[in-house]
């Protein structure tokens, strides 16, 4: 068999990416990434999940510190030092970036900065600042990732119209900020800067906000953003959008059809994300595209011999950072001839970070009982546990939906202080194919937030002892 440079080439270096780069360095594979941007992480750590996480973090402690009499603590008139702020947020993504770096050289994996173009036959062309060269490979992965969808006639600026790329790059805090979309992206950036004292307006089309959740976790979340005076338009609709000097002005069409011109310093798109599928090349292979997604079997093949697609360009999973990275490294071990186990669809936690945050795995309630399942709901308010008194966070609760006959948990969905966290013992415990029964039986640690878990399974059968 003829001798080729590379046993993998990797195209992108967010987390799938340069997570399967790493694992394909570990089974002892010639590996190179290429990446087009100068530094490391993708989407995710450079303009996604990292950054925009430290600035939620920093929102809940500005919020402690705004209400520290609560705790007993005088605090008079704490100031806000934005640029701060945005200092120890680049600082953390700057850190991270540097260590993927780290990372992929003591794997041993070759970087090429340059943009990747795939020319067939195990061939990638990679154009740099230097020039062009071509490199060959046993086996590609494409993990080019996904941008943020414009609406139609509108261009993003540093300004007013911004999408989660600009809106990280604010020097200020704006006095008032409309976001249309009310998904994951949407919802946290409302979350951040309301906290951090920004009028907030969310709009969404669809009839709930977060509308992928259960649908009471919606209406929880819905409840919360009023209650912290974040104005929630939902099956509304945002048209005539135009910039008018430093502000942007929109007329919105609520859901019983009433008229309103709206006005704000900062308009944020948050309307989804599309797959970077354009322009790398797939017409000189023979990939299969599902409206511009890519589409691949079990083990990520696609319909290309020898090239493989993870994360956000891979028809039909969600477009999830931790997603992409198990997509890696099922296809690295499928490459390597190492056991490798599918993705498990009904296994993918969802994490929302707002206030309160959101964890959830498995089917929503509608979904169960919509597959024929007969169906029973175990729910824990967090106002019952002891440990969110302590931390002067109630609001929420967590929903077990489980199969009545056989005690099988189908889905879990948390919204309260550090939903996020908590929705681990749900997705291990479904992954474990545990029961109902058996998470009753499980000791929980007291005084804790996940002790409500295991009020909500014991809900299941109108056990819980607190609620």
């Amino acid at each position: 068999m003829e001798q080729v440079p590379y046993d993998l080439i990797v195209i992108g270096s967010g987390p799938g990416g340069y997570s399967a780069a790493i694992r394909a360095g570990q089974y002892g594979l010639k590996t190179a990434l290429v990446e087009k941007q100068p530094r490391l992480g993708g989407t995710c750590l450079l303009v996604g999940c990292i950054p925009t996480k430290a600035l939620l973090q920093t929102a809940d402690v500005w919020e402690r510190f705004v209400h520290s009499d609560k705790e007993g603590i005088a605090c008079d008139n704490p100031r806000l030092e934005y640029p701060k702020v945005k200092e120890r947020k680049d600082g953390i993504v700057t850190k991270h970036s540097n260590g993927v770096g780290f990372l992929l050289k003591r794997a041993k994996v070759e970087r090429l900065t340059g943009y990747a173009t795939l020319k067939g036959q195990g061939k990638v062309e990679v154009k740099g600042e230097s020039g062009s060269q071509t490199i060959e490979a046993k086996n590609i992965l494409i993990a080019t990732g996904s941008e943020a969808r414009m609406l139609p006639g509108l261009q993003p600026d540093p300004e007013t119209i911004l999408t989660n790329i600009e809106i990280l790059d604010l020097q200020q805090v704006p006095k008032n900020l409309i976001i249309i979309g009310a998904g994951a992206v949407g919802v946290e950036f409302a979350s951040i800067f309301r906290r951090f004292g920004t009028e907030v307006i969310v709009i969404e089309m669809l009839p709930r906000i977060v509308p992928v959740e259960d649908e009471d976790i919606s209406k929880e979340l819905d409840r919360a953003f009023r209650k912290q005076k974040i104005r929630v338009e939902t099956g509304a609709k945002a048209e005539n959008i135009q910039k008018i000097g430093k502000c942007v002005r929109l007329q919105l069409t609520t859901k019983d059809g009433k008229q309103e011109q709206l006005e704000a310093e900062k308009l944020l798109v948050a309307v989804g994300r599309k797959p970077n599928t354009e322009n790398i090349g797939l017409e000189n292979t023979k990939v299969e595209l599902d409206r511009g997604f890519i589409k691949v079997d079990s083990m990520q093949r696609t319909a290309e011999p020898g090239v493989y697609a993870i994360g956000d360009v891979v028809a039909g999973t969600p477009q999830l950072a931790h997603v992409a990275t198990m997509e890696g490294m099922i296809a690295v071990a499928h490459m390597a001839g190492k056991p490798a186990v599918p993705i498990n669809k009904n296994r993918i936690p969802g994490c929302t970070y707002t206030e309160p945050g959101i964890g959830s795995v498995g089917l929503t309630e509608a979904q169960a009982r919509a597959q024929g399942y007969k169906v029973k709901i175990g729910k824990f308010p967090f106002v019952g546990n002891s440990r969110a008194t302590i931390l002067g966070k109630h609001d929420g609760f967590i929903k077990v939906v489980a199969d009545e006959t056989h005690g099988e948990i189908l889905g879990v969905h948390i919204i309260g202080p550090e939903a996020f966290e908590l929705i681990a013992e749900a997705v291990t415990a479904m992954n474990a194919e545990a029961t109902v029964e058996t998470m009753m039986s499980t000791i929980h640690a007291h005084p804790t937030l996940y002790e409500a878990v295991g009020e909500a399974f014991n809900a299941v059968y109108g056990l819980s002892i607190n609620a």
